[in-house]
């Protein structure tokens, strides 16, 4: 549309980086002004060079754009080990492509504008995906997502954007992964900016290294862009799987296509202020898998619980645990989230090698200098403070909850996850659906506090809407630094 009807397009001196064009346009004020330039020869030559210049930039671009540079945020993680100590490793993050514009190959025209694809573009999932391109992202600008040496910051508001999830990268075009059986994962962390109704989230999901260009030929993009996402959820909002659009059946008033997106999740991290858990969930699939229908779970339909992934999981939420002053803002709890702590997740295996099966998912806490060991809680008469397959089969039954853990292969199931290699994934969200009453509050809404696993948090149930928390906590955030891995015992001061 700009380059034919350059005094008509808004936003054409924007993406022309050539000052002479953005000039050109300036001096355009109406299409009688537009023919006054295109009289005069040498600007007409000019412009016209230039235009075309812009179009080659974008049509070979295809499904990756060009009109913004793509620069990865860098961050500094460590791996370490007992007799070597901590070594650093440059790596960079990378912003989701559900987040990014999403045009047309050959200019600027939105090929999905709110929640809406433009059809003519998009009348199919393949057809779109060539028509469209992602492009590159002002992370801190427009995302808020900024990054500092090994510290990430991930704002709430930023302008018209609410919240962001970022992966981390191990090369420009390939996500690191982690293989962590008989290892630990460590970061630091400040959730003194979160209050009820937001989640600041750590955790690993098994993606493709590649962000899936080499399954699927339609995916020019890649992990450069964010692509390939999954979680034991199978979303369905996701634009692009398997390197094609979610375009076909999707309903504009929830975002959400036909297809759902499913892969093993080790959720390392989920916390605010107010509450936190741990907690694996596990799949009858390897790898990112595009789901329909029943093999999604979907909570509309009444499938929650026959889909290919344990969508509950086994949470270890102290206080949901009945440990209800171990984790909150102040100095009257063990762990004070006014001020940043250490996490330590350490995940243990048979026969204390890499090749034993994932026996127990453990979680230390350091701060201030001090080791704090999570504390035994009582659960159906028996005493546990980690996550092991016994744990999650009395907690289950306890809490009157479907085991989907243990009917879709448990903590040897994770395992399995790890063992291939998962990716790190970090975000700030708030939830639509259930308010994350399911973290910090009363959960489900409808049954009394007193009944086990319902109470989770202090929050009370009329917390958490987005509209409300975005209006009065725009300013939240989480930050999350010093991501270390590696030995047991290796990551953190004992």
């Amino acid at each position: 549309n700009c380059y034919l009807a350059a005094c008509d397009c808004g936003s054409c001196a924007y993406h022309l980086s050539q000052s002479r064009a953005k000039q050109l346009y300036i001096a355009c004020s109406s299409a009688r002004g537009f023919e006054r330039l295109l009289r005069h020869s040498t600007m007409r030559n000019l412009l016209y060079i230039t235009l075309a210049a812009v179009i080659c930039a974008a049509v070979r671009g295809q499904q990756a754009g060009t009109n913004t540079a793509e620069v990865h945020p860098s961050l500094t993680i460590q791996s370490c080990t007992k007799s070597g100590g901590c070594q650093s490793e440059a790596k960079s993050v990378v912003l989701d492509s559900n987040w990014r514009w999403t045009h047309v190959t050959s200019g600027y025209r939105n090929c999905y504008t709110g929640n809406t694809w433009d059809t003519s573009l998009c009348p199919d999932g393949p057809t779109c995906a060539k028509n469209c391109a992602l492009d590159g992202a002002d992370y801190q600008g427009t995302y808020g997502v900024i990054s500092s040496g090994s510290s990430l910051r991930l704002n709430l508001v930023t302008h018209n954007n609410v919240g962001s999830r970022v992966y981390l990268l191990d090369s420009e075009s390939q996500y690191k992964l982690f293989k962590l059986k008989n290892q630990e994962f460590t970061f630091d962390v400040d959730v003194s900016k979160l209050p009820c109704g937001l989640n600041g989230a750590l955790y690993l999901v098994e993606m493709d290294a590649d962000g899936g260009t080499s399954k699927y030929p339609g995916n020019k993009a890649g992990a450069k862009f964010g692509t390939g996402y999954c979680d034991a959820q199978c979303p369905h909002d996701i634009k692009f799987i398997n390197g094609e659009a979610n375009c076909e059946g999707w309903v504009a008033a929830s975002a959400t296509g036909r297809y759902g997106t499913c892969c093993n999740e080790m959720d390392i991290w989920e916390a605010n202020s107010i509450s936190t858990a741990y907690t694996p969930h596990v799949c009858t699939v390897k790898g990112q898998t595009r789901c329909e229908g029943a093999a999604c779970g979907d909570n509309a339909s009444g499938q929650r619980h026959t889909g290919v992934c344990d969508k509950d999981g086994c949470d270890f939420n102290p206080y949901r645990l009945g440990d209800k002053t171990f984790f909150g803002p102040s100095s009257s709890f063990k762990v004070n989230t006014a001020r940043p702590f250490t996490v330590v997740t350490q995940f243990i295996t048979t026969d204390g090698t890499a090749n034993g099966d994932l026996s127990e998912i453990r979680r230390l806490w350091v701060q201030n200098g001090r080791v704090i060991q999570t504390n035994n809680v009582t659960v159906g008469g028996m005493s546990y403070n980690s996550i092991t397959d016994q744990f999650c089969n009395v907690q289950k039954k306890e809490f009157e909850n479907s085991n989907d853990y243990e009917k879709r292969g448990g903590n040897r199931n994770m395992g399995g996850a790890l063992d291939r290699g998962m990716v790190l994934v970090m975000s700030l969200w708030d939830d639509h659906a259930v308010y994350m009453l399911w973290l910090d509050s009363n959960y489900p809404p409808n049954k009394p506090p007193s009944a086990p696993g319902v109470a989770r948090g202090s929050c009370p149930t009329s917390s958490g809407r987005p509209e409300d928390v975005e209006r009065q906590h725009p300013d939240a955030s989480v930050t999350f630094s010093n991501i270390r891995y590696g030995e047991l015992g290796s990551t953190y001061g004992r």
